[in-house]
């Protein structure tokens, strides 16, 4: 059961509420059809279709960079007419927008309804954010960790679902997987309709319009968050390479690298994240991450060093894990600060503030990884590890930054003690 509690934000009675269950549904969902067609986008663009790599990478590109704009004011959408009703308006867009690539046959048509879908994503991410807000009640960070745990098993069942069709290499089975997502989109809005109405959070007076933009500890801490945020594809795309050209380990580590991060994803972030709430927590959670990865990322250069196959091997499944518990740490820390810093009735626009600078981030990771950490070999990976710890170690101090700029609960100051 739910009420609302001072100032309108959502209070929990016990653990798993009807409202939580719904939003973990609709995300599960969701991720199910993202892992769907994600995996195999770029196959079918080129494959199918018959678009050179290039040209599908430029309309990604472009869709994506101008995706980013759209963050901001789609969250101060959301907190100005509702979370649900911004969020569920963007999921129909998209649901067009994803069925519409069954017709593309050109560059120009693929990058207008890649355009039109990312400006979509952008606005019901931060729409989202300010969601698993108002659901989570007191303590969204811990629900945004049991969340989390969902998402992930979603975008594994739905990566298995691309890997057959990939297998089968018909028009038809990747046309499958772009309506399979476009469906998940609907179902997921349909979801989203079974939750309450939350009533819009009045803004104090004389706020500014666009305050998360002169929130400077909330910057400070977008921009960590964003350079963090480099930890993601160290696995999806530096390691691999790494692998596949440095190393004596046999290529089934790269399939299996995948997985095992998933897995020990999956297992370890609703029982770390649950104990990661209070910005402090949150701070000291990515100084925490940027230890983790300070191990983990030697060790992944450790496996040039020409050792037999069996001890790659190990080492591949050893710095994993490691680095897997460094994320889990870092994207806790980040969920306690997200929400924690940002004001009940703004949780919209600093979510989609925080958006801009992880997909921000996110875009340079590639060139930067493959270029610095790649063409520097092993003094790369070391100088990778050192930026992460440098990056975490100042999590504390922003933490006890923004806890004096802004008013805890209850004034508790020993929140970020450290």
């Amino acid at each position: 059961m739910t009420k609302g509690g001072p100032g309108g934000r959502t209070v929990r009675r016990g653990e798993g509420s009807a409202p939580e269950r719904v939003l973990i549904a609709a995300s599960f969902v969701n991720r199910v059809g993202n892992g769907l067609f994600n995996a195999a986008s770029a196959l079918y663009f080129t494959l199918v279709v018959g678009l050179p790599a290039a040209q599908v990478g430029a309309a990604l590109t472009i869709a994506g960079l101008t995706g980013l704009l759209a963050g901001i004011p789609g969250g101060h959408l959301a907190d100005r007419r509702g979370a649900r009703t911004v969020m569920v308006c963007a999921l129909m867009i998209q649901a067009v927008s994803m069925a519409a690539l069954v017709l593309v046959d050109s560059w120009l048509a693929l990058t207008a309804v890649a355009t039109v879908d990312q400006l979509a994503a952008a606005v019901g991410g931060a729409a989202w954010g300010a969601l698993v807000a108002r659901v989570g009640g007191e303590r969204p960070a811990r629900f945004r960790a049991r969340l989390r745990t969902f998402v992930n098993l979603g975008v594994i069942l739905g990566t298995v679902g691309a890997g057959l069709a990939v297998a089968a290499g018909t028009r038809g089975a990747y046309v499958a997987l772009i309506l399979g997502n476009a469906a998940s989109f609907l179902l997921c809005a349909a979801l989203l309709l079974l939750l309450p109405a939350y009533p819009v959070l009045a803004a104090p007076p004389r706020r500014r319009r666009w305050t998360a933009l002169s929130d400077r500890p909330f910057l400070a801490f977008t921009a960590l968050f964003g350079a963090m945020g480099l930890q993601y594809p160290v696995v999806s795309l530096l390691l691999p390479i790494w692998i596949s050209q440095h190393t004596e380990a046999p290529r089934w580590t790269v399939a299996a690298v995948f997985a095992v991060n998933a897995a020990f994803c999956v297992l370890l972030q609703t029982r770390i994240g649950s104990r990661v709430e209070t910005p402090g927590d949150g701070g000291r959670a990515l100084r925490t991450a940027g230890l983790l990865f300070l191990v983990s990322c030697p060790v992944m250069a450790a496996l040039a060093a020409h050792t037999p196959v069996w001890a790659a091997a190990g080492l591949v499944v050893a710095a994993v894990f490691v680095h897997s518990l460094g994320e889990v740490f870092e994207s806790s820390g980040g969920f306690a600060l997200a929400f924690g810093l940002a004001p009940d009735d703004a949780q919209g626009q600093y979510q989609g503030l925080l958006g801009l600078g992880f997909s921000a981030g996110q875009a340079l990771a590639p060139a930067l990884l493959t270029t610095v950490v790649l063409g520097l070999g092993t003094a790369g990976w070391l100088l990778l590890a050192v930026f992460f710890a440098v990056l975490g170690a100042a999590g504390p101090p922003l933490a006890r930054w923004g806890a004096r700029t802004r008013p805890l609960p209850g004034g508790a100051a020993e929140d970020v003690a450290v």
